[in-house]
Formats: C-alpha cells, sequence, structure tokens
C-alpha cells in the first residue's frame, strides 16, 4: 500500500503502511486515479478551511474499484467504481479500506479520467447552475477562470440545457489555444479580463441577454467587473478567490441593480445533506447521464505516476495552467 501522506515534520512523502482490516460495514477500495485540485494544495499549505489531523493522506477526489466489502455493506459490490461522498477521504493512495458510508457508487463504463474528476469541479458547477437562479434555455451566465476545472464543467453543463456562457480568461502566450478549446466545449464567448472592462462588452449583448448569474473563482477587479454586467436583480456567485482580493462592490449595485452577493462551497453542500442522499445521488446520476451522452468530458489533463507527485504538485501550482495533474494509482 503505497500512500502519498501529508506529515507534520515535511510537506509531502510517499510511504508504504500497513493495510487497515477489513470491517463488516467497510470497503476494500483499489484506486485507480486521483487528481490535484487547489483544495489540496490549500489543505498541505494549511489555508483551507478543512484541514485533517496530521499526519494525513492528501487528496480529496478520485475514483477506485472494489475489490472486497464487509459483511453488512449492501450499497457496492466486488468489481463497483467508487468516488469520495465528501472530501477529505485521501485519495492519494493505492489502496485504502474506507467505511460504506464515505462512497458513492458511480458506472464503471464512465471514462476513467470523468470518473476520477467527477465528485469536486462538476458537482460544484452544477449545483451553482441549479441553486441560485432559476435559468432557462436562452439566459446567460458569465464566469471568470473559465478555464479552470469548474468553468469547463459550468460551459458544458450550460450547453446541455441551453444556456449560453461568457467566459472570461487571463490573457497568455497561448490565448488563441485556450478560446479554441473552450468554444470546442460549447462556449459561446471567450473574452479576456482586459476585453471584460472595454466598451466592446456592449456588442455581445446584442446577440445575447444580459447574465442573470455570474460565477466568481478571483476576486478583486474581476468580480467587480463582472458584477456591472449582471442584469438588475442578478446574483454573483463567489466560490473562489484566485487573486487572494477581497470582492469590492459599489454602493450603486446595490441600491439601483439589487444585485445578490452569494458564497458556495461544495463541502458545506454535502454537509448540509448529511441526513439523505437523496439530493447528491440525483446530483451524480444527473451527472454520470451527461457524461454518457457525451455532454461532460473531464477537463484538460495530465496523467502521472504516483511516484513522480512531486512534479504532478510543482506543476500545480504554476500559473496559467489549464492542464489537471492526475495521478494513475
Amino acid at each position: 500500500l503505497l500512500t502519498l501522506r501529508v506529515p507534520c515534520v515535511s510537506p509531502h512523502r510517499l510511504e508504504e503502511l500497513q493495510l487497515a482490516p477489513l470491517g463488516d460495514a467497510d470497503v476494500h477500495v483499489k484506486m485507480l486515479a486521483a487528481p490535484i485540485n487547489p483544495a489540496d494544495i490549500n489543505m498541505i499549505q494549511g489555508s483551507y478551511a478543512l484541514l485533517p489531523e496530521l499526519p494525513a493522506v492528501g487528496g480529496n477526489e478520485g475514483v477506485g474499484r472494489v475489490l472486497g466489502v464487509g459483511s453488512r455493506v449492501t450499497t457496492v459490490t466486488p468489481g463497483d467504481w467508487v468516488i469520495p461522498a465528501d472530501a477529505g477521504l485521501g485519495t492519494w493512495r493505492t489502496e485504502a479500506v474506507f467505511p460504506e458510508a464515505s462512497l458513492l457508487r458511480v458506472p464503471s463504463d464512465l471514462p476513467l479520467l470523468c470518473a476520477a474528476t467527477l465528485g469536486v469541479n462538476p458537482c460544484t458547477a452544477y449545483r451553482m447552475l441549479q441553486d441560485f437562479e432559476t435559468l432557462r434555455p436562452g439566459d446567460s451566465v458569465i464566469q471568470n477562470a473559465a478555464n479552470s476545472g469548474v468553468g469547463q464543467a459550468v460551459i458544458q453543463i450550460a450547453r446541455a440545457s441551453g444556456i449560453r456562457t461568457i467566459n472570461v480568461v487571463r490573457a497568455r502566450p497561448d490565448l488563441p489555444k485556450l478560446v479554441e478549446r473552450l468554444v470546442s466545449l460549447g462556449a459561446d464567448h471567450v473574452i479576456t479580463e482586459e476585453t471584460l472592462r472595454k466598451p466592446d462588452m456592449k456588442h455581445i449583448f446584442k446577440s445575447i441577454p444580459r447574465p442573470r448569474l455570474a460565477l466568481n473563482c478571483v476576486g478583486g477587479k474581476s468580480a467587480t467587473e463582472m458584477l456591472r454586467h449582471l442584469q438588475p436583480g442578478g446574483t454573483m456567485v463567489t466560490y473562489g478567490g484566485m487573486a487572494k482580493q477581497p470582492v469590492t462592490v459599489p454602493v450603486s449595485a446595490f441600491i439601483f441593480r439589487d444585485v445578490k452577493l452569494r458564497g458556495f462551497w461544495m463541502t458545506q453542500w454535502k454537509k448540509d445533506q448529511a441526513h439523505t442522499r437523496a439530493g447528491l445521488q440525483s446530483m451524480m446520476q444527473s451527472l454520470c447521464e451527461l457524461v454518457q451522452r457525451g455532454q461532460l468530458h473531464a477537463p484538460a489533463c495530465t496523467e502521472v505516476p504516483l511516484e513522480d507527485y512531486k512534479a504532478a504538485l510543482e506543476a500545480s501550482m504554476k500559473p496559467f495552467t489549464s492542464s489537471k495533474q492526475i495521478l494513475v494509482l
């Protein structure tokens, strides 16, 4: 059992551990693939809202195959694919024994990288599109950090529902290539942060309505400028703060345009659903069906063997990164 641990004495190291015994309500899982997400990095750095007791195994997301089950396990059987039901499970390992309640079954015919990246970014995108504004076909959404995992999922889920997207990215040397990729996913408009602040934006709204929903993963000026383009009464949802700057809102936006500011954290949503799995299972079924219909694909990924985890961690923290690092286990 190889495990990427995050101990007190060192930021990270690879260790070989003894596999825990299989209890009556436990599931023995062979992990197949697990991504490195920004929240994983924040947890290692000690700056995330959810911090495990150290030493701990890294990784909040991934997919594994069931090898064996305890005598009281009823929801999965050997051969099934499973993903974490919540954050903090510790997925950067080759094998593990997990409680049955900590796992969700997913169809084993999903593409491996789709299954490995299904539990965080697509869920976040799905909930934000569903829970804050009643969006109908023809409506539009604006988002920054559109090349992120969440951003790519927003584009695809919105397109499947007939919702138009305005996608804001930072200028970069390979901008035409990035624009081409996002358009291939279903993006209606891809613009830079600089364009967002220019009068040219009015041309976009000749063909599509102003957005009723803005999704903010950056903060700072980017959030303020997106807010300017919302319809009166619209909502901006903040789910990240890549710029590490506060969200600043003009008083006039509150008084004269009645905009609403909300926040979203997928981990908290799952905690709120702890009393029943109905909402979580319904969402996962909808996302799996989108994948099976070819309407939701994995983000751009780079597969890395677990032994090369240091390179993967370094790559995941580089600027202008559009490819998610996936540990292959």
